[in-house]
């Protein structure tokens, strides 16, 4: 797909897929894009979750030639090129969409705009916009790089989340400390050893200067850090997640005075900083390049810092790179973003003015009311 051809203009209400393969990751950010278009414009967003048949899922791009002959019933994606059938906006992310994202504006006639989050690794020119991180160092006219990845936290979700658990965590001391651990992934890993230390480094300020926990771990997280840190922080006040129940991982957020996010997830460290809380970085087994760009620029936006064994304050504007990108979107199909309404002020009343030391009232143009009289003693007649 090539930019001299501009998108033709959209007209609310706008017709959104969020598709991904249904990784929490994954999904999380191509619903959180399209959350913020629906805060902004009138949408109906429908979530599609991709399934391959056998093996195909593992092709390459290039080599799944026929996708529709392989995708399972389940994920939605419509047979006929009736450009009815098809969005006005394809949201995608992961590497499970390609063989459907590069062909979707051809399968819809030309209709949906195609949009992908993350480097796709495939030529950019092949969707109409690309979403990546900053960190991934891409460039294009079609390119549009944001700090971290698009997520679903707003502050009208946090307070609602927070309202959900909040019996739970409002009797908790302060200062509360969320600690959101991740795990295994290509870069990095979360060994025993690694686990305690973390655990230690926060064990000591916790139990010296009063607090509680708010701990939550990721599916990543292998079953031995899970086990030792849930040992070696219980007997702190606060609340451990164990998987099982409600999810309260927002409402850690939301009630949380410090974060600490290990160094392994873009996602939950994204998350953390639009909060405006000061974000602690912890540091697991391995390195990356590409992640320790992504965090010196939270650090050069003011809202993260690595951990060193102790909590202390900073304040910095969130970082809501979830709405800058949506915004583009709009622009690029050329749909016009409303104003909000202002309310018209209410008059204020005159202040009467104020009487110099000494000086007699001015008269007032209202006629002044009548002074109270006295009434006449009648004299005794003689």
């Amino acid at each position: 797909m090539t930019q001299d051809t501009p998108a033709p203009s959209k007209t609310p209400p706008l017709k959104v897929w969020a598709v991904s393969d249904g990784r929490a990751g994954i999904e999380a950010q191509v619903v959180g894009l399209s959350e913020a278009l629906a805060r902004l414009v009138p949408c109906e967003v429908t979530v599609k979750r991709v399934g391959w048949q056998g093996n195909t899922g593992r092709l390459p791009w290039w080599l799944n030639l026929l996708p529709k002959r392989w995708l399972t019933p389940e994920s939605g994606i419509p047979a006929s090129r009736n450009p009815d059938d098809w969005p006005d906006l394809w949201i995608a992310a992961g590497r499970a969409t390609l063989p459907l994202s590069i062909r979707a504006k051809r399968w819809s006639g030309g209709k949906t705009f195609v949009v992908q989050i993350q480097d796709p690794r495939v030529p950019a020119p092949m969707f109409d916009l690309v979403i990546p991180p900053k960190h991934d160092r891409m460039s294009g006219d079609n390119i549009f790089p944001i700090t971290g990845s698009p997520h679903r936290v707003t502050p009208q979700r946090l307070s609602g989340e927070y309202e959900a658990f909040k019996d739970l965590i409002e009797p908790l001391p302060q200062p509360r400390v969320a600690v959101l651990v991740g795990g295994k992934s290509k870069a990095f890993d979360l060994s025993s050893e690694r686990a305690a230390q973390i655990a230690h480094s926060i064990q000591i300020p916790l139990e010296q200067d009063g607090g509680s926990l708010l701990m939550t771990f990721s599916r990543r997280t292998p079953d031995p850090a899970r086990a030792l840190m849930t040992a070696r922080l219980r007997h702190l006040p606060g609340v451990i997640w164990n998987g099982e129940g409600a999810n309260p991982y927002f409402a850690f957020l939301a009630a949380a005075d410090y974060i600490l996010v290990t160094e392994d997830s873009t996602n939950m460290a994204t998350e953390a900083a639009s909060t405006g809380k000061p974000v602690f970085v912890l540091k697991m087994d391995g390195s990356s390049l590409k992640f320790r760009l992504f965090h010196e620029e939270l650090e050069r936006q003011g809202a993260a810092r690595p951990y060193g064994g102790a909590f202390h304050g900073w304040t910095y504007e969130p970082v809501n790179e979830t709405d800058r990108a949506a915004r583009e979107v709009l622009t690029r199909i050329g749909v016009e973003i409303p104003e909000p309404v202002a309310k018209d002020p209410e008059p204020a009343a005159k202040a009467k003015p104020k009487a110099r030391p000494g000086a007699k009232a001015k008269a007032s143009d209202e006629p002044a009311p009548p002074k109270a009289r006295k009434p006449r003693t009648a004299k005794p007649k003689a």
